[in-house]
């Protein structure tokens, strides 16, 4: 059966968190999984997708070589104003090989031990920021003097991108991510992000440097990549490195302090696992990504009583499958001490993101170290006052007012 989505409502599915509690997915969604794992429902543009609500389901099929994550495809459900062929083509838009080939040269970076000899590293960064929250006015937005710089300073290190240039990336990044921003607004702010990296490989490949970007310069210049490739490569990385986390650093302080029993425990917290779990279970429980993990099948696939023809969309609803109540007993209600690595809010498969593990450090450096060093911190609005972002791709909140 095809369930008719008002657009008025739902400009693109999943949609807003509209319900009662703003850290959970939409009604709509939990109704739908109660009904089943699968649903045909119709989107925008008046075509049908399959929305993929339960956990086991989502995982076999984000694991399943006969499902397609190419934006080019036939019947790949695409975002709401979204036009493949607009822009240059990310590697996560793309099937193996070429995905496998372009996503092996940005790996090395993010591999675990790489990541962990940076923690020193943004600890100073975190530590840093929170003398001059303390230093400065009272109350403060968090986003801005906190969440945002943050991730911005860690993934400018990273990459090798200028921080003097944030304000110019983090407004053109808002842009693209925002849901309700016209095409061509969005094209154009993509556009004005592909010259800057660009721009700065030029630079790279002139002078180089020990960072990513020069990396990829050198993938260039030995003629394994192209110079559009690796600027769109860099396009990526600076927008997910840093609007990714900033929005999980803001939301998951709000959804502590208005769960005030589980932030005594993690700032009480003195064993890094316990930490770990907490990063763990605010990563299932928030799930910022809005707009699922979208694919098109290439075969006719059965699953849970269903046939999934060739040609047919998918759109697996990540927010609601951490939700599962066959993954997560009481899934709705936040607990530190779970064991939810499991999750999907990093995705599954051969897709899974690239930089879980550099956001997982920058969260366990930030949630063992704000709350204990201003253990007073409380929200300085009321949660209907505070302005959240149901109209973006990356949930979260736009302002945080906070005091101590």
């Amino acid at each position: 059966m095809t369930v008719e989505l008002n657009p008025a409502e739902l400009p693109q599915f999943p949609m807003a968190r509209a319900s009662g509690c703003p850290f959970d997915p939409p009604p709509i969604l939990r109704d739908k999984q109660e009904q089943g794992p699968l649903a045909k429902v119709r989107l925008w543009n008046d075509t049908t997708a399959w929305l993929v609500t339960r956990y086991a389901e989502q995982r076999a099929l984000l694991a399943d070589p006969r499902v397609s994550a190419d934006v080019t495809r036939p019947g790949y459900p695409a975002p709401v104003g979204v036009v493949p062929g607009g822009s240059p083509i990310s590697f996560i838009l793309m099937d193996d090989p070429e995905h496998a080939r372009l996503r092996r040269m940005v790996t090395a970076p993010f591999a675990v031990r790489r990541i962990e000899a940076m923690r020193p590293a943004v600890q100073k960064i975190v530590d840093d920021l929170i003398e001059e929250m303390l230093a400065g006015p009272n109350p403060v937005d968090l986003v801005e003097a906190f969440a945002l710089p943050v991730p911005s300073l860690v993934i400018c290190e990273l990459l090798g991108v200028p921080y003097t240039d944030h304000e110019f990336f983090q407004d053109n990044s808002k842009t693209v991510i925002k849901r309700g921003a016209p095409p061509e607004e969005r094209g154009a702010a993509l556009g004005k992000l592909h010259a800057y990296l660009d721009d700065l490989m030029g630079r790279k490949l002139e002078h180089g440097g020990d960072d990513l970007l020069s990396g990829l310069a050198e993938r260039v210049k030995a003629g394994e990549l192209s110079r559009a490739e690796s600027a769109q490569m860099g396009v990526l990385l600076l927008i997910a490195g840093h609007e990714t986390t900033a929005n999980m650093i803001a939301l998951g302080t709000l959804a502590l302090l208005e769960h005030p029993g589980q932030l005594d425990l993690l700032r009480h917290a003195d064993d890094p696992k316990q930490v770990a779990r907490a990063v763990e279970e605010l990563l299932r429980y928030l799930h910022i990504t809005h707009n699922g993990r979208r694919r098109v099948a290439l075969e006719d696939i059965e699953i849970a009583g269903e046939v999934i023809r060739a040609g047919d969309g998918l759109i697996i609803a990540g927010d609601i499958g951490n939700r599962d109540p066959e993954a997560f007993p009481d899934p709705y209600r936040l607990d530190i001490e779970r064991e939810a690595r499991h999750h999907v809010a990093f995705g599954f498969g051969v897709h899974q993101c690239l930089g879980q593990s550099l956001a997982r450090m920058e969260l366990q450096v930030v949630y063992s170290t704000l709350y204990r060093r201003i253990p007073t911190l409380r929200a300085a609005a009321d949660l209907d006052q505070i302005p959240f972002k149901h109209d973006g791709s990356v949930y979260g909140v736009y302002e945080l007012p906070v005091t101590w």
